[in-house]
């Protein structure tokens, strides 16, 4: 009998997040957490990115940090 063998996901297998841009207004896959706006320093919050728009403005996601 053969042994069963594990075949790790393609990188397009991966589950992408898909929501809202901050930066260019719009939807967009593959999305990330830049910043989180703590409540108690006014009405809280989050802003996300895209891909383009990470590189192009030189974002650095939050998990990143």
């Amino acid at each position: 009998m053969a042994e069963p063998t594990y075949t790790p996901p393609a990188e397009e297998d991966a589950p992408r997040a898909f929501g809202w841009c901050h930066w260019h207004q719009g939807h967009s896959e593959g999305i990330r957490l830049i910043d989180v706006i703590e409540q108690g320093s006014g009405s809280g919050g989050t802003t996300f990115a895209c891909g383009p728009c990470i590189t192009t403005n030189g974002l650095t996601p939050f998990a990143d940090r």
